[in-house]
């Protein structure tokens, strides 16, 4: 027996290394026919290292301090050996993360990743979503730019239409009257600190849960109900490692040629990673004339400009966006059909979903643009085909035709 042997045997008795590496690599076996749709999962884990590792160096020189940080961003950028370089990192990598993320939840809706058994997988991703959208506002604040400070200032501005409590909630979440020096200092500690640790968490908790249950697949079958006889091992799974890390590598590699020619090249990207107007110290006294949350957030936030104030107060709005995202949790009940897979689906479904990206996108976009009467027009159709694509889903996903599901997977 090597030493290397002897001592992997001496750290198994002690902690389960070779259990967990058999458990969650080697022998979890992973359905045959994963496609393209099922690189994001792991880009998303890959960011998510990015992103700690680029914040780690960021803090190391970073002030918050609202007299400083401004400055202290700047000499990040042009003092700090490549901390260009870094900051760039981080800022491209939070919107790439909501890229990967995005496109991660559309596979769940084509292939029903969030229907049984696996309705605690998809609770804990709309969580994780949840925590990603907290931790990018909070980080949001940090440059001090123009577009940080009033962004930070419209945003929490909302929590003061909830009734009763809202005044004094927005106070709260401030931690003064107005968007100052304290908002600056808790959200740096919920952005470098909380968050993270939450997010970490809930990361753990979905692949735990993943594991438990077995990966879906573009087919929608189980592929626990066709085992072996002998050595029940599911005969159409492949053990993940070596089989989809190699394949993940593929994606990964092609994620960094794309994010290394963002970084590198354009990492403005026209303005949707990195505004100008963050480029302009913070100055309360002055508003930018067109204040818009970053691309990722911008499909809510038509929605909340779409709804009209009642007697004055935006909550209607506001209710509307929080709606607009609690509604995800509800999918997994939501949805009716007999089969899981789009593959199978008929028409209805396939219609509902493309009518559904159409307008999330739209509305992405308007989100962007300053309002006018043409705008506030299309994002209210939009809205309502955006929440009509959950409220009629019992409906059109129970009468929908679908084709028969094979008995193994198709490949």
């Amino acid at each position: 027996m090597s030493t290397m042997q002897k001592l992997l045997g001496w750290v198994d008795e002690r902690f389960p290394l070779t259990a967990n590496y058999k458990a969650h690599l080697s022998e979890y076996y992973a359905p045959k026919n994963f496609n393209f749709w099922y690189f994001f999962g792991s880009l998303a884990l890959l960011v998510l290292v990015i992103q700690v590792l680029t914040g780690i160096f960021l803090t190391m020189n970073y002030k918050p301090d609202a007299g400083m940080a401004f400055a202290a961003v700047e000499y990040i950028m042009r003092d700090v050996n490549y901390g260009w370089l870094i900051r760039y990192m981080h800022s491209t990598g939070a919107s790439m993360f909501f890229v990967v993320v995005y496109l991660h939840m559309f596979r769940g809706l084509m292939y029903g990743s969030y229907r049984k058994p696996r309705e605690l997988i998809w609770i804990f991703g709309v969580l994780i979503y949840l925590v990603l959208m907290a931790e990018a506002f909070l980080g949001y604040l940090l440059p001090w730019g123009q577009m940080s400070f009033w962004g930070a200032q419209v945003i929490v501005n909302l929590f003061a239409a909830v009734p009763v409590i809202g005044p004094d909630l927005a106070v709260w979440i401030r931690g003064d009257f107005v968007v100052s020096d304290a908002t600056l200092n808790r959200f740096f500690a919920f952005h470098v600190i909380a968050m993270p640790l939450v997010l970490i968490g809930l990361i753990v908790a979905h692949l735990i849960a993943l594991h438990e249950v077995g990966s879906n697949n573009p087919d929608g079958i189980e592929i626990k109900k066709n085992k072996d006889p002998v050595t029940h091992i599911p005969l159409d799974g492949i053990p993940f490692h070596p089989y989809y890390t190699v394949k993940d590598i593929l994606g990964v590699v092609v994620f960094l040629m794309v994010f290394s020619a963002i970084v590198f090249f354009g990492p403005e990207a026209g303005g949707y990673f990195l505004e100008a107007n963050n480029f302009i110290p913070a100055n309360p006294l002055k508003t930018p004339p067109h204040i818009a949350p970053l691309w990722y957030f911008t499909p809510f936030y038509a929605i909340l400009r779409a709804v009209p104030p009642i007697f004055g107060s935006q909550f209607p709005g506001v209710a509307a966006m929080g709606l607009s995202i609690v509604v995800l949790f509800f999918l997994p009940w939501l949805d009716r059909s007999k089969v899981k897979s789009i593959r199978y689906r008929g028409w209805m479904y396939k219609t509902w979903l493309a009518l559904f990206v159409v307008s999330f996108v739209t509305l992405g976009y308007l989100g962007l643009l300053p309002p006018t009467d043409t705008a506030t027009l299309i994002a209210r159709i939009c809205s309502v085909i955006y929440f009509a694509f959950f409220i009629a889903m019992p409906w059109y996903t129970k009468f929908d035709k679908t084709k028969p599901v094979p008995e193994r997977v198709t490949g």
